[in-house]
């Protein structure tokens, strides 16, 4: 009777320490969603208030009277605010978007062969790859900056494209080539058997299972190239070539801030990496379950 008793009580103790380590995990990201969200929040309250109002102390968390003008402004082509702001818009849409399908282009071939073939200093040439992200990028600014100037390239937005790529295809071919070591070969020793080159076979087998792989080293390369600063801001001078982030700094003055236009433009820049992610996520999901289907 003591030992039924002793038993039953033993999973009870255990399933209140589970249960004590669940609450503690569900406390911690509570706490990590409110650190995220509150600036997301401040943000957007803060775009919709005046000038005025923006500068108030103490700060107000809703503005007495909202208004939509910063976002009417920023989306009106016909003043000169609207009309830069729409072209650092389209400037960092057509350059992440370049550097993204240039880096896959890249990536995919250069990952398949480190995970699929053997040849002379293939580990090494693998690991200096990422040698690169040993080292801030702050660091190779003025090389690269010498480099682009020398062969013509400065206040063009091939110099930010050649840039990101090198900086985002170590990561890239990194992340794929892991991908492609949890393929089975034996899949496309298979169709090889039944007739299938090995390029029919890359194609045809290796290709659609590496779809969650290929969508989450796009999302990263194209975050990586939308966000970028520094680079952006030394290598292009030109106002017509500007892309969002060196952009923004219009709305900075020697006397003054438009916080709330400011705030509007940051929200605008962040929506299309959301609505990817938020697109792609639902497409990496599917995949995942169609390759674990057809495995």
């Amino acid at each position: 009777m003591s030992t039924t008793a002793e038993s039953a009580t033993i999973p009870t103790r255990r399933s209140k320490r589970v249960d004590g380590w669940r609450w503690a995990g569900r406390i911690f990201l509570a706490l990590m969603l409110f650190y995220t969200a509150v600036p997301m929040i401040w943000m957007l309250l803060t775009s919709v208030k005046s000038g005025f109002a923006a500068m108030q102390l103490p700060p107000q968390w809703w503005p007495d009277e909202p208004t939509l003008s910063s976002y009417q402004k920023l989306l009106d082509p016909q003043n000169s605010v609207g009309a830069d702001f729409l072209h650092f818009f389209w400037n960092s849409l057509y350059v992440s978007t370049l550097t993204t399908i240039l880096g896959l282009v890249v990536a995919v071939p250069a990952a398949y062969a480190f995970s699929r073939f053997s040849f002379p200093g293939r580990n090494f040439l693998f690991f200096s790859v990422l040698l690169r992200n040993m080292f801030p990028a702050v660091i190779f600014l003025i090389p690269l900056f010498i480099l682009m100037r020398w062969v013509g390239l400065v206040n063009t937005h091939g110099s930010l494209i050649i840039t990101y790529l090198t900086f985002g295809l170590p990561l890239a071919i990194w992340l794929l080539k892991g991908f492609y070591d949890n393929i089975p070969i034996q899949l496309e020793q298979a169709a090889r058997i039944d007739g299938a080159t090995r390029f029919q076979a890359f194609v045809l087998i290796v290709m659609p299972l590496s779809v969650p792989g290929i969508i989450a080293t796009a999302i990263y390369s194209f975050i990586g190239a939308w966000n970028e600063y520094i680079y952006a801001y030394t290598f292009l001078n030109k106002n017509e070539q500007l892309t969002l982030p060196a952009g923004i700094q219009r709305f900075f003055s020697e006397n003054t801030t438009d916080f709330p236009g400011l705030m509007a433009a940051s929200f605008l820049m962040s929506v299309p990496v959301v609505v990817l992610f938020l697109v792609l996520q639902r497409s990496f999901v599917r995949a995942l379950t169609e390759g674990a289907v057809k495995h």
